[in-house]
């Protein structure tokens, strides 16, 4: 057998005993779609590693990458395509994982991949064409628009990161059908899959905790993150605007209290730090250098520091790693803002420490105003709900965070509405509006005992 053949043997071998892969058709498409074919400048041995490998840096940021095999399998799971589906992936990357989807959808199925960049395009098709793979329409296209021609589709998947569900892939997509994307809510970027249950209506079936490239193009998200002039710390905000504390607030450190938890990397963007962020907008993750002081209190992070805090006009408050489980305050508002975060991890301790997968999301989706670019498409059924046009999401529950549900539909909230509205660290998981317009509704499951 060859270094390559044994190589991802293992790699699938892997994937399925740890959770990944769950289907037999997700299993066959890894088992035979060969990876290191999509990369012909890396080692047989090593395109099988369970890594990400960027194929294209810009100004030293990377834009396309060939996916992480794991993550790969996981979104498969989760946009669950199957024989004879029409799919739209936005994001070539370098073609392995329209590939994949090939050998899903199999020779009655239809897989169109585009991407910004005419050489990612290029490579994309020279690749399929190495591993043998001819069911595939590769097209340089911006994916912010989809991709009117071949609409509608059964499977829409993206694989760049985007801050809204926009309103052109959801008119592409079949009554019934499924949008995959790696989306920003508050900062953190979930992989999220909505089914399409009505007319400007997508419910999701499952939400994971992911990390892509950004989106280009005409939708490609303004970025929000702020440097605090001077400190070498940059602030990522939860909400649309960045925290207003002057940088001289980390200079001037107040008490400490105690946490109801100790925070971790992983918690930062996913777990306690998705409850706090989707809580209240004032939540911030704080990045820097690694160094004395603050930054020796702070998370490690790739050769940085991280950490997770909640911001008032004139302070901040911070959960530190050393000492462990400690929030402390900075600044005149300080203790304000500290009561909040505090009150926020007590609350997501009592809920059972939900994650990602504990969170679903509803959405309500503007009209385009030319919904049909590609022409007429078939009716959806009657919904059930109400219209798109006079969203009417129920009171939230008033038992807890673990089933706390939807409140009415509001532009994105103030620190100082959201922290009454949220009591007692219960987090105010009313509606958000994304940065393509489309209403965004998240509630907490019950997390299993």
């Amino acid at each position: 057998m060859r270094t390559a053949d044994r190589a991802r043997e293992q790699l699938v071998a892997d994937l399925v005993r740890g959770g990944r892969v769950r289907s037999s058709r997700v299993r066959a498409a890894l088992e035979e779609v060969p990876r290191h074919l999509f990369l012909p400048d890396v080692e047989p041995a090593d395109a099988y590693a369970d890594e990400a490998v960027p194929i294209k840096v810009a100004g030293g940021v990377t834009v396309s990458s060939v996916s992480q095999p794991s993550m790969v399998a996981i979104m498969l799971e989760q946009l669950d395509a199957g024989p004879g589906d029409r799919v739209l992936e936005i994001g070539a990357g370098a073609g392995w994982n329209a590939g994949l989807l090939a050998h899903v959808v199999g020779r009655t199925g239809v897989v169109t991949t585009v991407d910004i960049d005419d050489d990612l395009v290029e490579a994309t098709r020279r690749n399929l064409a190495a591993a043998g793979i001819g069911a595939v329409v590769a097209v340089t296209a911006d994916g912010s628009g989809g991709y009117p021609p071949g609409a509608p589709y059964d499977r829409i998947e993206l694989t760049v990161g985007t801050g809204g569900v926009r309103p052109e892939w959801v008119a592409q997509l079949a009554p019934g059908g499924r949008l995959l994307l790696p989306l920003t809510v508050r900062g953190s970027q979930l992989s999220v899959a909505l089914t399409r249950t009505g007319p400007g209506r997508l419910e999701s079936d499952s939400v994971r905790s992911c990390a892509f490239v950004r989106l280009r193009g005409a939708g490609a998200d303004p970025d929000t993150d702020t440097v605090l002039a001077g400190s070498g710390w940059t602030i990522q905000p939860a909400g649309r605007d960045a925290p207003t504390f002057p940088a001289r607030v980390l200079d001037d450190p107040g008490a400490d209290r105690p946490a109801a938890c100790a925070g971790s990397v992983s918690d930062l963007w996913d777990g306690l730090g998705l409850w706090c962020a989707l809580a209240d907008p004032a939540v911030f993750r704080l990045l820097g250098p690694d160094g004395p002081g603050l930054a020796a209190a702070a998370l490690p992070l790739a050769g940085g520091r991280a950490a997770l805090g909640l911001a008032a006009s004139d302070g901040c408050a911070l959960l530190l790693a050393d000492p462990a489980a400690t929030v402390r305050e900075f600044g005149p508002g300080g203790p304000r803002a500290a009561d909040r975060l505090a009150a926020l991890l007590t609350g997501w301790v009592r809920a059972g420490r939900p994650h990602s997968a504990d969170l679903r999301l509803s959405a309500v989706v503007p009209e385009l105003d030319d919904p049909n670019p590609a022409g007429p498409a078939p009716d959806d059924p009657a919904p059930d709900d109400p219209a798109p046009d006079d969203p009417a999401p129920a009171e939230p529950a008033a038992d807890g965070p673990a089933s706390v549900g939807p409140a009415p539909v509001a532009p994105e909230r103030t620190a100082a509405a959201a922290a009454a509205a949220a009591a007692g660290g219960e987090p105010d998981t009313g509606a958000l509006v994304d940065v393509a317009g489309t209403v965004l509704i998240p509630v907490w499951s019950p997390v299993p005992a």
